[in-house]
Protein backbone atom coordinates (compact mmCIF):
# COMPACT_ATOMS: atom_id res chain seq x y z
CA UNK A 1 0.00 0.00 0.00
CA UNK A 2 0.81 3.53 -0.86
CA UNK A 3 0.10 6.57 0.72
CA UNK A 4 0.60 9.70 -0.98
CA UNK A 5 -0.40 13.28 1.41
CA UNK A 6 -0.37 16.37 -0.47
CA UNK A 7 -0.54 19.56 1.61
CA UNK A 8 -0.91 23.72 0.58
CA UNK A 9 -0.05 26.31 3.46
CA UNK A 10 0.28 30.30 2.51
CA UNK A 11 2.72 31.21 5.09
CA UNK A 12 3.16 35.47 5.72
CA UNK A 13 6.17 36.94 5.58
CA UNK A 14 9.06 34.36 7.42
CA UNK A 15 12.50 32.93 6.70
CA UNK A 16 12.05 29.26 7.53
CA UNK A 17 14.38 27.93 6.02
CA UNK A 18 17.75 29.84 5.16
CA UNK A 19 20.72 28.97 2.53
CA UNK A 20 24.43 29.62 2.57
CA UNK A 21 23.95 33.46 2.87
CA UNK A 22 20.88 33.43 4.93
CA UNK A 23 18.89 34.04 2.87
CA UNK A 24 15.41 32.07 2.11
CA UNK A 25 16.16 28.89 0.27
CA UNK A 26 14.85 29.24 -3.38
CA UNK A 27 14.61 27.09 -6.50
CA UNK A 28 13.39 27.37 -10.72
CA UNK A 29 10.64 25.69 -11.88
CA UNK A 30 8.31 26.33 -14.53
CA UNK A 31 10.59 29.47 -15.68
CA UNK A 32 10.77 31.46 -12.74
CA UNK A 33 12.34 31.70 -9.51
CA UNK A 34 10.36 29.87 -6.13
CA UNK A 35 10.36 29.64 -3.08
CA UNK A 36 11.85 26.56 -1.29
CA UNK A 37 11.58 24.22 2.07
CA UNK A 38 14.01 21.35 1.57
CA UNK A 39 12.99 17.75 2.55
CA UNK A 40 15.27 17.51 5.52
CA UNK A 41 14.30 20.82 7.38
CA UNK A 42 10.95 19.18 6.65
CA UNK A 43 11.98 15.78 8.57
CA UNK A 44 14.25 17.93 10.95
CA UNK A 45 10.72 20.12 11.99
CA UNK A 46 8.17 17.03 12.17
CA UNK A 47 10.50 14.79 14.28
CA UNK A 48 11.78 17.20 17.09
CA UNK A 49 8.03 18.55 16.86
CA UNK A 50 6.45 18.55 20.24
CA UNK A 51 3.45 16.35 18.54
CA UNK A 52 5.82 13.54 17.51
CA UNK A 53 6.37 11.26 20.52
CA UNK A 54 3.04 12.08 22.01
CA UNK A 55 1.27 11.45 18.87
CA UNK A 56 3.49 8.10 18.03
CA UNK A 57 6.50 6.91 19.92
CA UNK A 58 9.70 7.24 21.31
CA UNK A 59 12.81 8.71 18.94
CA UNK A 60 15.70 7.37 18.00
CA UNK A 61 19.21 9.49 18.40
CA UNK A 62 21.09 10.59 15.62
CA UNK A 63 24.69 11.78 16.82
CA UNK A 64 28.32 11.60 16.51
CA UNK A 65 28.29 10.75 20.31
CA UNK A 66 28.09 7.92 20.53
CA UNK A 67 31.38 7.85 23.24
CA UNK A 68 28.48 10.03 25.06
CA UNK A 69 25.47 7.43 24.70
CA UNK A 70 27.48 4.66 25.93
CA UNK A 71 28.95 6.09 28.97
CA UNK A 72 25.48 7.49 30.24
CA UNK A 73 24.18 3.66 29.36
CA UNK A 74 27.07 1.85 31.23
CA UNK A 75 26.77 4.57 34.22
CA UNK A 76 23.02 3.79 34.53
CA UNK A 77 24.01 -0.30 34.87
CA UNK A 78 26.77 0.89 37.54
CA UNK A 79 28.96 0.08 35.79
CA UNK A 80 33.08 0.82 37.01
CA UNK A 81 34.59 4.19 36.40
CA UNK A 82 38.15 2.25 35.08
CA UNK A 83 35.93 -0.20 32.55
CA UNK A 84 33.93 2.61 31.31
CA UNK A 85 36.82 4.39 30.40
CA UNK A 86 38.49 1.45 28.77
CA UNK A 87 35.03 0.86 26.98
CA UNK A 88 34.05 3.73 25.21
CA UNK A 89 37.70 3.71 23.60
CA UNK A 90 36.86 0.84 21.50
CA UNK A 91 36.21 0.55 18.27
CA UNK A 92 33.48 -1.58 17.44
CA UNK A 93 32.68 -1.10 13.55
CA UNK A 94 32.11 3.00 14.38
CA UNK A 95 35.35 4.89 13.32
CA UNK A 96 36.16 7.86 15.53
CA UNK A 97 37.40 10.75 13.74
CA UNK A 98 41.39 11.26 14.35
CA UNK A 99 41.17 14.81 14.91
CA UNK A 100 38.05 14.54 17.06
CA UNK A 101 38.65 11.67 18.99
CA UNK A 102 35.40 11.72 21.22
CA UNK A 103 32.97 11.47 17.77
CA UNK A 104 32.66 8.93 15.09
CA UNK A 105 33.17 10.13 12.00
CA UNK A 106 30.09 9.24 10.31
CA UNK A 107 26.61 10.29 12.37
CA UNK A 108 24.79 7.28 13.07
CA UNK A 109 21.02 6.87 13.61
CA UNK A 110 20.81 4.49 17.16
CA UNK A 111 17.72 3.78 18.67
CA UNK A 112 17.76 2.53 22.46
CA UNK A 113 18.29 -1.00 21.91
CA UNK A 114 21.45 -0.66 19.58
CA UNK A 115 23.05 1.38 22.61
CA UNK A 116 21.78 -1.19 24.89
CA UNK A 117 23.10 -3.92 22.54
CA UNK A 118 26.45 -2.20 22.39
CA UNK A 119 26.74 -1.98 26.28
CA UNK A 120 25.64 -5.54 26.45
CA UNK A 121 28.35 -6.82 24.41
CA UNK A 122 30.85 -4.90 26.49
CA UNK A 123 29.89 -6.43 29.48
CA UNK A 124 29.84 -9.83 27.67
CA UNK A 125 33.77 -9.56 26.92
CA UNK A 126 34.62 -7.82 30.06
CA UNK A 127 33.08 -10.65 32.18
CA UNK A 128 35.19 -12.88 30.13
CA UNK A 129 38.34 -11.33 31.31
CA UNK A 130 36.73 -11.77 35.05
CA UNK A 131 36.63 -8.28 35.49
CA UNK A 132 39.95 -7.34 35.06
CA UNK A 133 40.33 -3.78 32.76
CA UNK A 134 43.91 -4.14 32.17
CA UNK A 135 43.05 -7.71 30.28
CA UNK A 136 39.52 -6.24 28.40
CA UNK A 137 41.97 -3.17 26.90
CA UNK A 138 43.78 -6.27 25.12
CA UNK A 139 40.59 -7.95 23.80
CA UNK A 140 40.10 -7.39 20.37
CA UNK A 141 37.50 -5.30 19.09
CA UNK A 142 36.54 -8.74 16.49
CA UNK A 143 35.20 -9.99 19.48
CA UNK A 144 32.87 -7.33 20.22
CA UNK A 145 32.10 -6.26 16.82
CA UNK A 146 31.30 -10.58 16.04
CA UNK A 147 28.45 -10.21 19.29
CA UNK A 148 26.70 -7.24 17.28
CA UNK A 149 26.77 -8.24 14.08
CA UNK A 150 25.48 -11.93 15.44
CA UNK A 151 21.90 -9.44 16.52
CA UNK A 152 21.93 -6.52 13.96
CA UNK A 153 19.78 -7.96 11.86
CA UNK A 154 16.80 -8.84 14.70
CA UNK A 155 16.87 -5.63 16.29
CA UNK A 156 13.86 -3.95 17.30
CA UNK A 157 14.45 -0.08 15.88
CA UNK A 158 13.03 3.23 16.17
CA UNK A 159 9.55 4.41 14.27
CA UNK A 160 11.69 7.52 12.96
CA UNK A 161 14.47 5.62 11.79
CA UNK A 162 12.01 2.86 10.13
CA UNK A 163 10.62 6.32 8.38
CA UNK A 164 13.57 8.44 7.33
CA UNK A 165 16.13 5.51 6.96
CA UNK A 166 19.75 4.95 7.92
CA UNK A 167 22.61 4.66 6.24
CA UNK A 168 25.27 2.79 7.55
CA UNK A 169 29.19 1.76 6.82
CA UNK A 170 29.21 -1.13 9.36
CA UNK A 171 27.86 -4.31 9.67
CA UNK A 172 27.01 -4.06 13.33
CA UNK A 173 24.02 -1.99 12.40
CA UNK A 174 21.59 -2.74 9.97
CA UNK A 175 21.04 -0.17 6.84
CA UNK A 176 17.32 0.71 6.90
CA UNK A 177 15.68 1.42 3.18
CA UNK A 178 13.54 4.79 3.93
CA UNK A 179 9.53 3.98 4.18
CA UNK A 180 8.86 7.61 3.51
CA UNK A 181 9.80 9.96 0.57
CA UNK A 182 9.53 13.83 0.93
CA UNK A 183 9.69 16.16 -2.06
CA UNK A 184 11.35 20.05 -1.46
CA UNK A 185 8.80 22.33 -0.62
CA UNK A 186 8.29 25.03 -3.38
CA UNK A 187 5.54 27.86 -3.52
CA UNK A 188 3.08 27.68 -6.15
CA UNK A 189 4.17 31.18 -7.62
CA UNK A 190 6.99 33.47 -8.65
CA UNK A 191 8.65 34.37 -5.35
CA UNK A 192 9.68 37.87 -4.56
CA UNK A 193 12.51 38.07 -2.31
CA UNK A 194 12.25 41.24 0.72
CA UNK A 195 14.64 42.40 2.95
CA UNK A 196 14.17 43.84 6.65
CA UNK A 197 16.70 46.21 7.84
CA UNK A 198 16.86 46.93 11.38
CA UNK A 199 18.67 48.69 14.08
CA UNK A 200 18.90 47.89 17.86
CA UNK A 201 19.01 50.22 20.88
CA UNK A 202 20.24 50.22 23.64
CA UNK A 203 18.07 51.33 26.82
CA UNK A 204 20.66 52.97 29.23
CA UNK A 205 22.61 54.65 26.44
CA UNK A 206 21.51 58.08 25.28
CA UNK A 207 21.97 61.25 23.94
CA UNK A 208 19.66 64.09 25.23
CA UNK A 209 16.68 61.48 25.03
CA UNK A 210 17.23 60.07 22.12
CA UNK A 211 18.36 56.17 21.80
CA UNK A 212 21.84 55.69 20.30
CA UNK A 213 21.64 53.04 18.09
CA UNK A 214 24.68 50.38 18.04
CA UNK A 215 24.14 47.78 15.86
CA UNK A 216 23.18 47.24 12.30
CA UNK A 217 21.75 44.55 10.21
CA UNK A 218 19.01 43.40 7.67
CA UNK A 219 17.70 39.82 6.78
CA UNK A 220 16.01 38.30 3.93
CA UNK A 221 12.29 37.32 3.62
CA UNK A 222 9.09 36.30 1.76
CA UNK A 223 5.57 35.04 1.64
CA UNK A 224 4.54 32.06 -0.02
CA UNK A 225 1.93 29.26 -0.39
CA UNK A 226 4.12 26.28 -0.36
CA UNK A 227 3.01 22.46 -2.53
CA UNK A 228 4.42 19.77 0.36
CA UNK A 229 4.32 16.36 -1.09
CA UNK A 230 4.90 13.04 0.96
CA UNK A 231 4.76 9.51 -0.03
CA UNK A 232 4.97 6.35 2.42
CA UNK A 233 4.91 2.74 1.76
CA UNK A 234 3.48 0.88 4.40
CA UNK A 235 5.35 -2.45 2.99
CA UNK A 236 8.59 -1.02 3.76
CA UNK A 237 7.70 0.37 6.91
CA UNK A 238 6.17 -3.09 8.00
CA UNK A 239 9.79 -4.28 6.47
CA UNK A 240 11.30 -2.13 8.70
CA UNK A 241 9.16 -2.60 11.76
CA UNK A 242 8.98 -6.53 11.73
CA UNK A 243 11.08 -6.90 14.92
CA UNK A 244 9.03 -4.08 16.82
CA UNK A 245 6.41 -6.24 18.82
CA UNK A 246 3.89 -3.18 18.48
CA UNK A 247 4.48 -2.41 14.49
CA UNK A 248 1.12 -3.40 13.44
CA UNK A 249 -0.12 -0.95 15.43
CA UNK A 250 2.59 1.70 15.05
CA UNK A 251 1.10 1.03 11.26
CA UNK A 252 -2.44 2.03 11.77
CA UNK A 253 -1.91 4.69 13.85
CA UNK A 254 0.94 6.46 11.83
CA UNK A 255 -0.87 8.18 8.76
CA UNK A 256 -3.56 10.06 11.13
CA UNK A 257 -0.89 11.18 12.99
CA UNK A 258 1.99 12.08 10.67
CA UNK A 259 -1.11 14.21 8.86
CA UNK A 260 -1.40 16.05 12.09
CA UNK A 261 2.10 16.62 12.83
CA UNK A 262 2.69 18.21 9.22
CA UNK A 263 -0.51 20.22 9.54
CA UNK A 264 0.46 21.77 13.31
CA UNK A 265 4.34 21.87 12.78
CA UNK A 266 6.32 24.47 10.60
CA UNK A 267 10.30 25.06 10.24
CA UNK A 268 11.73 26.97 13.07
CA UNK A 269 14.26 29.34 11.07
CA UNK A 270 13.71 32.80 12.47
CA UNK A 271 10.23 32.22 14.03
CA UNK A 272 11.49 34.31 17.04
CA UNK A 273 11.34 37.31 14.55
CA UNK A 274 8.61 36.20 11.91
CA UNK A 275 6.33 34.16 14.19
CA UNK A 276 4.96 32.55 11.00
CA UNK A 277 2.76 29.78 12.38
CA UNK A 278 0.33 28.73 9.80
CA UNK A 279 -2.38 26.18 9.36
CA UNK A 280 -3.01 24.12 6.07
CA UNK A 281 -5.12 25.36 3.08
CA UNK A 282 -5.19 22.20 1.31
CA UNK A 283 -4.93 18.41 2.92
CA UNK A 284 -5.29 15.78 0.24
CA UNK A 285 -4.60 12.16 1.24
CA UNK A 286 -4.25 9.15 -1.08
CA UNK A 287 -4.37 5.77 -0.53
CA UNK A 288 -3.35 3.75 -3.26
CA UNK A 289 -2.75 -0.42 -3.75
CA UNK A 290 0.00 -0.28 -6.30
CA UNK A 291 3.08 1.14 -5.53
CA UNK A 292 2.68 4.43 -7.99
CA UNK A 293 3.38 7.72 -6.47
CA UNK A 294 2.26 10.49 -8.00
CA UNK A 295 3.17 14.68 -7.20
CA UNK A 296 1.16 17.15 -7.96
CA UNK A 297 3.87 19.73 -8.36
CA UNK A 298 3.08 19.96 -12.57
CA UNK A 299 0.01 21.72 -11.21
CA UNK A 300 2.11 24.54 -10.69
CA UNK A 301 4.47 24.39 -13.58
CA UNK A 302 2.69 27.61 -14.69
CA UNK A 303 2.83 29.42 -12.05
CA UNK A 304 -0.03 31.23 -9.69
CA UNK A 305 -0.40 34.93 -10.92
CA UNK A 306 -0.30 36.38 -7.45
CA UNK A 307 -1.37 39.72 -8.42
CA UNK A 308 -4.66 38.39 -8.82
CA UNK A 309 -4.93 38.63 -4.63
CA UNK A 310 -5.94 35.31 -4.08
CA UNK A 311 -3.09 32.82 -3.74
CA UNK A 312 -4.59 30.09 -2.09
CA UNK A 313 -7.85 29.95 -4.33
CA UNK A 314 -5.78 29.82 -7.20
CA UNK A 315 -3.54 27.12 -5.88
CA UNK A 316 -6.23 24.80 -5.21
CA UNK A 317 -7.92 25.78 -8.49
CA UNK A 318 -4.80 24.57 -9.82
CA UNK A 319 -4.23 21.25 -7.96
CA UNK A 320 -8.12 20.09 -8.59
CA UNK A 321 -7.49 20.77 -12.49
CA UNK A 322 -4.58 18.79 -11.86
CA UNK A 323 -5.72 15.97 -10.48
CA UNK A 324 -8.99 15.79 -12.59
CA UNK A 325 -7.08 15.87 -15.72
CA UNK A 326 -4.49 12.85 -14.20
CA UNK A 327 -7.15 10.59 -13.33
CA UNK A 328 -8.53 10.95 -16.75
CA UNK A 329 -6.00 10.60 -18.54
CA UNK A 330 -3.98 7.64 -16.49
CA UNK A 331 -6.79 6.00 -14.04
CA UNK A 332 -4.46 5.46 -11.41
CA UNK A 333 -6.48 3.90 -8.59
CA UNK A 334 -6.65 5.45 -5.24
CA UNK A 335 -9.05 5.97 -2.59
CA UNK A 336 -8.65 9.72 -2.13
CA UNK A 337 -9.73 12.22 1.28
CA UNK A 338 -9.52 16.40 0.92
CA UNK A 339 -10.04 18.88 3.26
CA UNK A 340 -9.80 22.37 2.24
CA UNK A 341 -11.52 24.91 4.89
CA UNK A 342 -10.42 27.41 2.24
CA UNK A 343 -11.69 26.25 -1.15
CA UNK A 344 -15.37 24.86 -1.84
CA UNK A 345 -14.48 23.25 -4.99
CA UNK A 346 -12.51 19.65 -4.78
CA UNK A 347 -11.69 16.68 -7.43
CA UNK A 348 -14.42 14.68 -9.57
CA UNK A 349 -13.32 11.64 -7.44
CA UNK A 350 -12.59 12.85 -3.94
CA UNK A 351 -14.11 12.08 -0.54
CA UNK A 352 -14.67 15.50 0.74
CA UNK A 353 -14.22 15.80 4.29
CA UNK A 354 -15.43 18.92 7.03
CA UNK A 355 -12.53 18.73 9.58
CA UNK A 356 -9.09 17.62 10.07
CA UNK A 357 -10.36 15.53 12.59
CA UNK A 358 -12.89 14.03 10.07
CA UNK A 359 -10.32 13.86 7.14
CA UNK A 360 -7.86 11.77 10.13
CA UNK A 361 -10.80 9.37 11.06
CA UNK A 362 -11.74 8.22 7.34
CA UNK A 363 -8.32 7.20 6.58
CA UNK A 364 -8.35 5.54 9.89
CA UNK A 365 -11.48 3.45 9.06
CA UNK A 366 -9.80 2.72 5.49
CA UNK A 367 -6.46 1.35 6.92
CA UNK A 368 -8.06 -0.36 9.24
CA UNK A 369 -10.52 -2.22 6.81
CA UNK A 370 -7.58 -2.88 4.17
CA UNK A 371 -6.93 -6.46 3.34
CA UNK A 372 -3.51 -6.15 4.43
CA UNK A 373 -4.30 -4.77 8.17
CA UNK A 374 -7.73 -7.63 8.37
CA UNK A 375 -5.08 -10.25 7.69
Amino acid sequence: MLIDIHMLKNYPPVNLNRDDTGSPKTCWFGGVQRGRISSQCQKRSWRDSALYESELSKKGIRTFSLKKCLRIELEKRGCDDAFIDAAIEKEIGFPYDSKEPEYTKQIVFFSDEDIKCIADALISVFADTKNNVEKFKKESPEKITKILKQKASVRPITLDIALFGRMVTTNTLRTVEASIQVAHAISTHAVFQESDYFTATDDLLSDDGKNITKMLGDIDFNSCCYYQYVSIDTDQLRENLKDSPDCEELIKKLVPAFIRIMSFTDPSGKQNSFAGHVLPSLLCVEIKPDKIPVSYANAFAKPVNVRKGNVVGESVAAIVSEINKQDKAFGIESKRFWFSPDAENAPEKAEVCASLNELCESISREMVSAPEFRG
